[in-house]
This record gives structure tokens, sequence and C-alpha cells, in this order.
């Protein structure tokens, strides 16, 4: 569906080195700190920045080779765009229906109802959620084969962004060749809804892995200085020096819980092995 090779982008100081593979059927996520990359990713995606090196490939075809039906295929969620605030949503029906073939008027019109988006009311006196989920319903509503959500859940409440990762859930159902790349630094909201995870920092990917197998694998060796000298240390990939000792990231959790019943083990989430990922040492 989607294929990031190698991609470079050079802006003063910071450097994008990204390879990602985004696969049908699937939502992956992109989570990392506020100017970690994620942004770059999209826009390079999209062809809206000019890239240093690497290839993008979406539905099997270069970039650069996409025809307007290709990119019709193609929903997109930007954090820093939207829509005038001047229009209403009655005004904005006839626009995405001129924009996008496929475009479902009955679908985005229920789902407006449903999410309690007034028609007639200007969207600049809309709500920051009600703005939100605008934005992903006309994505949604094109029928589109491969969403791109850059930081949609951002400045939401969790009732708002509960609503918004149902709708892309119920996106997903529709259609089982459907892909989401979807961004957030708030990695709590891609925990339950992504099949997989990159984690990016400073322009690079420091981990991908399936969501299940973090959630299961993962974990958090709490040791002191004896532990730690004691401890086999070929399955772990950071070590974090702590007051009462050391905190160690490992992807074999069950291993360390089977061979040292002594020390603390704690599930890993995903907010704590992106610090540990980001802020740990390599073992």
């Amino acid at each position: 569906m989607l294929e990031i090779s190698g991609l470079t982008k050079r802006y003063g100081d910071f450097t994008l080195d990204c390879t990602m593979h985004i696969e049908p059927g699937r939502i992956t996520g992109l989570v990392g700190q506020n100017g970690a990359g994620k942004s770059t990713v999209f826009k390079s995606i999209l062809g809206l920045i000019r890239t240093d090196g690497g290839s993008i490939r979406i539905f099997g075809k270069e970039q650069g080779e996409l025809t307007i039906s290709d990119r019709q295929k193609i929903g997109v969620v930007l954090a820093d765009s939207g829509f005038s605030g001047y229009l209403t949503v009655s005004d904005i029906i006839p626009v995405l229906g001129n924009l996008y073939p496929d475009f479902d008027r009955q679908y985005f019109e229920n789902q407006a109802k449903r999410f309690e988006l007034p028609f007639r009311k200007k969207i600049k006196d809309f709500s920051t959620g009600m703005k939100a989920k605008l934005k992903v319903l006309a994505a949604a509503s094109a029928n589109a084969k491969l969403l791109l959500l850059d930081e949609p859940t951002v400045g939401l409440d969790v009732i708002a962004r509960d609503e918004l990762l149902e709708m892309l859930r119920e996106f997903m159902e529709k259609d089982e060749e459907r892909s989401i790349l979807i961004s957030s630094h708030i990695s709590g909201d891609l925990e339950s809804l992504c099949d997989d995870l990159y984690m990016i920092h400073a322009g690079h990917i420091v981990l991908h892995e399936d969501t299940d197998v973090l959630l299961s694998d993962y974990g958090l060796l709490k040791v002191d200085e004896k532990q730690y000298a004691g401890l086999d240390r070929q399955y772990l990939l950071r070590v974090r020096r702590e007051p009462y000792g050391y905190s160690c990231l490992t992807n074999q959790k069950r291993y360390y819980m089977e061979n040292y019943p002594g020390i603390a083990i704690e599930n890993g989430s995903i907010d704590e092995t992106v610090t540990m990922m980001v802020r740990g040492k390599e073992v």
C-alpha cells in the first residue's frame, strides 16, 4: 500500500532518515515527541516538500507516477490544515463531491448528524473536537483506500478522541484492503487502535513492532546494582540509570520472569517504551 525506503530530508541540524511499510488491511501508528519528524514524513509522502533522497511508493507506483485517480484514493488530515472557517458543513458537501468521484454523501451526512456537527453553523465557531471530527470524516467519506492522518487527536478531550477513533475503526471494517497511517504524540490513543507502531526520534525510526507483541512481550526490569550485575543482558534493548539502580527495557519479558523470579518486572506501555528507546542507553 505504502512503501517508504531510505527517505531523507535535511533542515539545518535536523535530518529525517525513514523507512516504513504500511500493509493493506492494517492501521499503522507513527509515535514520537513533537519535533521528532512525524509531520515531515507526511509532507514527504504527499509531495508537499522536496526530499533529499530515498523513494516513496503508493499503490505500487512511484510517488511521481500517481494519477489524479490514484490521488483521489488517498484521504488526508494534516495537523496544520483544515477548511475555511467561513464555510459551513453544508457548503463543503458539494466541494467534496466535486473533488472525489466516490464521495459518499449519505455516509457523510449520517456521520455528521451522529457526531452532532451542525450543518448551518460556520466552521470557525466549531469547537476543537468538532473541527477534528469534520476533517477526519471528510477524508473517510471519499471511499479512500489509504488514510494519512497527522496528529488528528491533538487538543481533543477524552470523549472526542474516543469518538474519532471509533470512526476510524468503522472505516477499516467496511473494506479489509484499506490502510491507515496515523501519527500522534499521545501514544495511548494508538495503543487500542493500531496493528503496528513505528517510533520516531530526532528523525530516525528507533523501533517497529506489532502492537500486541509490544504490549505482551515488552517489559521493564527494575533492578538494584547487585541484581543488574548478575543479569543476563542478551535480551535487553535499553538500560537507564535510576536512583535505586537500573531500569531495563526487554522484548523478552517472559524469559526474565521465568529465570529471575526475584526481580520486579512491569508490563511495558507504549509511553514507557518510547521513553526508554529515546533516553535509555544501548546495552
